[in-house]
């Protein structure tokens, strides 16, 4: 066992909400640490290469799971630097402000800061990821005004999306930045848009392929964290620690933390801790035309349905090429190709209620040493009766504009937009995390990754992700003594 330096902050992940921390408390003078499981991802274009990323699964994590029945299976997670922002489709959408209130009707639980709150962060988060706006190419046009003439509850917004202007001059990158990773930097991500333009600096230090064990508190008070510990046997020792690993990860080293101190019966926050997962119900939709499919990029609007208010569709952003090789492999390929030149990909999410039953559990001896995810999503009746119904609907416009929609229903696997497990609130009684993202009940431990999220919107959570951690870390930065000020801790 070793121990290394001591630092103002260390971060763990380096996500959308680790790189946003990361970037913000360093430009605040802090000195910051930041430990990524992952490594930095190869640049030699194998991260747009379909078969790699898609049909071996290549870059996504190999860890086992099991459901709540206690049947083995593989969530699709990526460890990497920058995290799941990497593969995401760059889609950046703000909640609405109606969606930081409690919707017991849907089982949604409320913020404990209002939209306005983030707004500043929200707008931030936009300036640093470039957010700008595509218009929609001809064929998505064409859909989208007959499906939005011949209904009057249909209607489409504009996508926001982190994409660089000059992506349409790379064909290659073009076509692959709706679930593969930009080797050109063209796509707003984690790394690229905080962590990068912070390169040098002396504040900040980036460790990879370095995995978080284990929370350490003071030998006087167990509910102040001042220290982590790395597989290896390496302590790192800091003023705040700050859990960015994700919604599946960050519980599980809170949870074996809690129970290592026998915290978990007095600490009224502990017993919310791993609770309240949500995974938005998502369906993908290819919807075939009898006319040639031919744009680009394809995710440029996300259409809403005022009858279905926790709702959304986005287009896939896969071109024809693409949408070719989902076509099953019993279908002759000349079949497949033609397939793929005439459909349109859509993702259909419905926000999912939170349910306490639905959790994630740390592994132990009595889970055959493996974490455990036990979700139903008939827990939150309300989100599969509207789930179902925006498929019938969907399904049904696109039939009146004469297209045959077929649909598949996306499994527990699908952890893209996970969310929950360490709920932000402000009762103990009742969430994990208080207003500025402290831990209730400890000292020095904070959370800024969607764990936090008491809801999961109708919309994709990485630019609420973003706005999230650069606020924490704003707060940490105001407080009325930041950790830095106090370098000389005793120990």
């Amino acid at each position: 066992m070793t121990e290394a330096g001591t630092y103002d902050a260390i971060i763990v992940g380096s996500g959308a909400g680790g790189a946003a921390a990361a970037y913000q408390l360093v430009r605040a003078g802090a000195r910051v640490l930041l430990l990524e499981k992952g490594e930095r991802l190869p640049r030699d274009g194998s991260t747009l290469d379909f078969r790699r990323v898609v049909t071996q699964g290549e870059f996504q994590s190999r860890e086992v799971w099991l459901d709540g029945r206690g049947r083995p299976f593989r969530p699709e997670e990526h460890f990497n630097l920058g995290g799941k922002t990497k593969w995401y489709g760059a889609a950046l959408l703000r909640y609405a402000p109606a969606e930081f209130d409690p919707d017991p009707g849907h089982s949604c639980l409320g913020w404990p800061i209002t939209y306005e709150e983030l707004r500043p962060y929200y707008e931030q988060a936009e300036q640093r990821l470039a957010v700008r706006h595509f218009a929609p190419e001809p064929s998505l046009q064409r859909i989208a005004g007959r499906l939005t003439q011949r209904s009057l509850f249909w209607h489409q917004q504009s996508m926001p999306m982190g994409l660089s202007a000059g992506i349409l001059n790379d064909l290659p990158e073009a076509r692959h930045f709706d679930g593969f990773a930009s080797v050109a930097d063209l796509k707003a991500d984690a790394e690229t848009s905080f962590l990068q333009p912070l390169g040098g600096h002396a504040n900040l230090e980036v460790m990879t392929g370095c995995t978080v064990t284990e929370l350490l508190g003071a030998h006087e008070d167990a509910r102040r964290i001042e220290a982590v510990r790395l597989a290896d046997g390496t302590q790192l020792r800091a003023g705040a620690v700050l859990l960015a690993a994700g919604a599946l990860h960050s519980p599980r080293l809170l949870q074996r933390y809690l129970e290592a101190h026998d915290l978990a019966r007095s600490l009224p926050a502990a017993a919310s801790v791993g609770r309240n997962l949500k995974l938005h119900l998502l369906t993908a939709v290819i919807a075939l035309s009898t006319t040639e499919i031919t744009d680009l990029i394809r995710k440029t609007v996300i259409f809403l349905n005022d009858q279905l208010p926790h709702s959304s569709v986005q287009p896939l952003g896969f071109d024809a090429e693409l949408m070719g090789t989902l076509i099953p492999k019993i279908v002759p390929r000349g079949i497949a190709r033609w397939i793929g030149a005439h459909s349109y990909g859509f993702f259909l999410q419905t926000e999912d209620g939170a349910h306490p039953d639905n959790r994630v559990i740390a592994e132990s001896t009595a889970t055959q040493n493996r974490p455990v995810m036990d979700y139903d999503a008939s827990r939150t009746p309300a989100s599969q009766l509207e789930h179902r119904q925006l498929v019938w609907r969907l399904q049904l416009a696109l039939g009146k504009v004469g297209m045959l929609a077929l649909s598949q229903r996306i499994g527990l696997a699908g952890t893209a937009h996970v969310s929950g497990t360490l709920v932000t609130g402000m009762e103990p009684a009742r969430s994990v995390v208080d207003a500025v993202g402290r831990v209730h009940g400890m000292q020095g431990l904070y959370v800024v990754d969607g764990s936090i999220l008491p809801r999961s919107s109708r919309v994709n959570p990485s630019l609420t992700i973003y706005a999230w951690a650069l606020r924490v870390a704003d707060q940490i930065a105001r407080c009325a003594q930041p950790p830095w000020q106090a370098r000389e801790r005793p120990r």
